[in-house]
């Protein structure tokens, strides 16, 4: 297992998006931006840690950068690395809760 300080930078922001809000009204999953080297238990253990809940499964996927064109110079935007993570039933995470 990795230390908590690690385990606390492994998610970066919630991706909240019309897509992602229905998969949390149908499928009870949760869409987090996370670092480029984490893995599904990095990633299960850093959303147990974080919020205190119990995370039945996790789906990983990367999103490739565009390349791009600015006044005929080429460059290329940032790619990003998304967990999809499904709570167990009747778990729940409330991200507009800030007493913590």
């Amino acid at each position: 297992m990795r230390s908590k300080e690690y385990l606390t930078n492994v998610l970066i922001a919630p991706h909240i998006s019309e897509k992602t809000a229905r998969a949390t009204e149908r499928a009870n999953q949760y869409v987090f931006r996370v670092r480029q080297e984490a893995t599904k238990t990095e990633v299960r253990q850093a959303v147990e840690l974080m919020f205190s809940v119990k995370v039945q499964s996790v789906q990983v996927v990367n999103r490739a950068g565009k390349q791009t064109t600015f006044k005929q110079k080429r460059g290329r935007r940032n790619g990003l690395r998304k967990a999809y993570v499904r709570l167990a039933e009747g778990q729940a995470i409330d991200f507009t809760n800030t007493d913590k």
